[in-house]
């Protein structure tokens, strides 16, 4: 059988991890003609192109579809589609805003806000799990920004749009309600930031107003642009990580009943190596690279599937088993190198307070998988619904 991989492919998408197993057996660097990239899925490969901006570089952005690679590519993903010089300017100006302190600062509220959206779930002895998913980070996202109480069902509805992906959209598609939503959510943080910059609050959009560096400041263009990628790294990428969670230990008895049994932090450990949430992170070389006796030409689309990097058994040990005594520290789940997830520990947190808060009340659970949906995306990973009935205790 030809290997053929596209990440545009709904089958895949469903379940990519065959798929990677030949792509590092038979094909680490593996060349999709129609859709013009390259792919490397082997750890020690997709590791040393992480830590590799000189040839590996991130200008046309992380995604391969078109609305958002390219030169504009920025306005998406901020400084992460940014090398330095530029993105070691901006990612230092922004992490003087989004301290760990910010982060730990929020627990009590992230413990209420996560309390408020189970509350329903729970009464009911179930429902749709994603739609807690959503709104939870939703809300913490807009907590930690400072947006008004008043504006939140807003941001919300806005960062859903963002989100969905409908059955009948094409594979390399944004829908255009996406587009409409991204362009939206622009035009109200812009907002949000000429107003907080007459009226400081406690949040972090009045200290990303705030950072400086030896006179050096966030433009609000730029301060907008960190805003709309929480859009997408603190909001979906938590979202999709609680489901996968639940998922991963549904039909292993033995590490379910250790998971809800508090054994919180290497259950999402494991979950994001096992089936993480972002699968893929594109490059475009530099120039020419060598590997594996295979020849990648300059100005090339490079994808790094990081899904399958941590499933890589020269790495992890029966990769394919979820175990939550495993070593994770190999993990690419939050990337490596200069463009590591600077909000690792705000996705970690959010994850801990609501696997915590959900453990605490549930005894055991039971997911109706044939009526759940998963979302269709070329690097995202996750269920657009997942129905779940509870045991509370």
């Amino acid at each position: 059988m030809d290997l053929h991989y596209s990440p545009f492919d709904f089958g895949v998408q469903q379940d990519p991890y065959p798929v990677y197993a030949r792509l590092r057996e038979q094909a680490p660097v593996h060349r999709n003609e129609a859709d013009d990239f390259w792919a490397l899925s082997r750890h020690a490969d997709v590791a040393a192109a992480l830590r590799d901006s000189a040839r590996f570089s991130s200008r046309n952005g992380l995604r391969l579809e078109p609305a958002f690679w390219g030169p504009d590519a920025e306005r998406f993903f901020s400084f992460v589609a940014m090398d330095p010089p530029r993105h070691t300017r901006l990612r230092s100006l922004v992490a003087r805003a989004f301290t760990h302190q910010r982060v730990r600062s929020l627990e009590p509220r992230l413990r209420e806000i996560a309390r408020a959206h189970l509350a329903p779930l729970l009464e009911a002895g179930g429902g749709d799990l994603m739609e807690f998913a959503a709104r939870y980070p939703t809300d913490v996202i807009s907590e930690l920004v400072g947006v008004p109480e008043a504006d939140r069902d807003l941001v919300r509805e806005l960062g859903s749009a963002i989100m969905y992906r409908p059955e009948t959209a094409a594979a390399h598609d944004l829908p255009p309600e996406a587009l409409a939503a991204i362009g939206a959510l622009v035009g109200y943080y812009t907002e949000l930031t000429i107003a907080r910059s007459g009226s400081r609050r406690d949040d972090l959009l009045s200290d990303l107003i705030d950072a400086s560096s030896g006179g050096d400041r966030l433009g609000p263009e730029e301060i907008v642009g960190v805003l709309i990628l929480l859009v997408g790294a603190g909001i979906e990428t938590s979202m999709l990580l609680l489901g996968n969670a639940l998922h991963a230990v549904s039909a292993r008895p033995s590490q379910r009943k250790r998971a809800l049994a508090g054994e919180v932090e290497p259950w999402i450990e494991e979950t994001l190596r096992f089936d993480p949430p972002s699968q893929a992170l594109a490059r475009t070389t530099n120039g020419e690279v060598e590997l594996h006796g295979v020849t990648i030409p300059a100005d090339a689309r490079v994808l790094l599937l990081t899904g399958a990097a941590n499933r890589d058994p020269a790495v992890f040990p029966d990769a394919d088993v979820f175990d939550l005594d495993r070593d994770t520290s190999g993990s690419l789940a939050f990337g490596i190198g200069r463009h590591h997830c600077l909000g690792a520990h705000l996705g970690r947190l959010e994850a801990r307070v609501a696997l915590t808060e959900l453990t605490a009340a549930v005894a055991d659970y039971e997911l109706d998988l044939e009526a759940a949906r998963r979302i269709h995306s070329s690097n995202d990973r996750g269920f657009l619904s997942l129905p779940i009935t509870f045991t509370t205790r």
